[in-house]
Formats: structure tokens, sequence, C-alpha cells
């Protein structure tokens, strides 16, 4: 949808695309970038976001714009994502609850969780959170925070009284890496795992399996902060 309003708006001159990433079907994007290459300077910026912003879809909005000199690779570029995976349990929610929000039927150990979230933090070998993993990969990642805590930030009359959310930044993600810890996190609430599992399956050793993908439509990918 990007490139086919830039295509429009500058009226079919050249130009190309670069995003910071890309997220799994059904999840949703409270901020994001690109990088965008053009034969032509823009002369005004507020001009141009604003015939940007009249023309994007409904479902998207440009919030700033700056320009970056030729060293810069949006892909490259050392950056920091925060993401969100908002949960409740314990019942059926409204259905308007669906995009944004997971709904686990079961009770949840919310306080044994909480545990578990922080184990993820600091450098763990994480292969096992990784969706089809290579034997060439860089396992050996850094998470600069993992915590739950309860939701305050999306709130609506047909939320649940309760939901929580789990918060998570790194410099780097692999595919389905937030839906495998949070599964992780969903079965030791279930009492299915517990936080020695959690402990054993960040090591190189490790010979289990994580295999619970949590569910999509609670995943935000909330910030993208460029260093």
């Amino acid at each position: 949808m990007i490139d086919r309003t830039l295509n429009f708006i500058l009226e079919k001159k050249k130009f190309k695309t670069l995003t910071s990433g890309r997220t799994d079907a059904m999840v949703s994007a409270e901020s994001a970038a690109f990088e965008l290459f053009l034969e032509e300077p823009i002369d005004d910026f507020d001009a141009f976001m604003a015939l940007f912003n009249t023309n994007l879809p409904q479902d998207l909005r440009a919030l700033t714009i700056r320009e970056v000199d030729n060293k810069f690779n949006i892909i490259q570029h050392s950056k920091v994502k925060e993401y969100l995976y908002v949960f409740a349990f314990g019942d059926k929610f409204h259905p308007f609850c669906a995009p944004i929000l997971t709904t686990i039927l079961d009770p949840l150990d919310v306080e044994l969780m909480k545990k578990g979230a922080k184990l993820f933090e600091g450098e763990h070998y994480l292969k096992k959170y990784c969706y089809k993993p290579t034997d060439n990969g860089i396992y050996n990642r850094t998470i600069l925070k993992c915590e739950i805590v309860e939701n305050t930030i999306y709130t609506a009359s047909f939320f649940p009284e309760k939901s929580y959310i789990l918060r998570v930044k790194g410099k780097g993600f692999m595919r389905n890496q937030i839906r495998l810890m949070m599964g992780a996190l969903i079965h030791l609430g279930q009492g299915k795992r517990t936080l020695e599992d959690i402990e054993a399956s960040l090591k190189p050793d490790f010979t289990g399996e994580v295999y619970y993908v949590a569910p999509a439509s609670g995943l935000i990918l909330k910030a993208i902060e460029f260093e």
C-alpha cells in the first residue's frame, strides 16, 4: 500500500523503499519505519507528508519524516525494537477484542509468568525461540527488557476488566521469536512448564522443544528507536 501510494503522489517518478523489517499477518504495528530513495529531493517535507497521509489507507498514517545521508541503511543501522503482547484469560471476551488481544480460556498464574519473563532478559542462546531455524543462524541474542505488566495502555468499553502486556525490547528478533516466548510463558502459567524449563531452553545444550507459537493477534510492534 505504501509503494502504491508513493507511485500515485510522485506521479510515477522513480523511487525505491526499504523497510526496517516485517511482521506476521495479524500482527499490529503502532510504529514502523521505511527508507525512501528518490532521484529528486523533496522540496517541502510538510506538503509531502500532508499529501502522503491524505492518500494512504485509513489504517496507515505517517508520523514523521527526516532526511538521512547515503551511509544510512534502515535494515543494517543499529536499532532497538519494542514489542507488546496483549492478553487476558479466564473467559471468552467481546469479539471486538480479537484484533489486538489474545484470550486464554484456561486460568493462568500471572505472578509465575512474570518471573518467567524476567528469565529472558540478558544474553541467551535463543535458537529454540526461532521458527524453523537454520544451522548457520546467529542465535546468541540480547533482550534488554522482558516483563509482564497490567495493561493500562489499550482500553475500550468492550475490553475485559483486567488484561496484561508482555513487553519485550531488543536489538534484533527472529521469526516468531516473541510469539514463541509468549507461548512458553502461557504454558508456564498453565502449569505445563516450570521456571527451570524456561532456564534450560535458553542454553545451547537444550534438547527439548518450544513448540507453542502464541496467536499473532495479540502482538504489537510498539516502537523502533534508531541509534
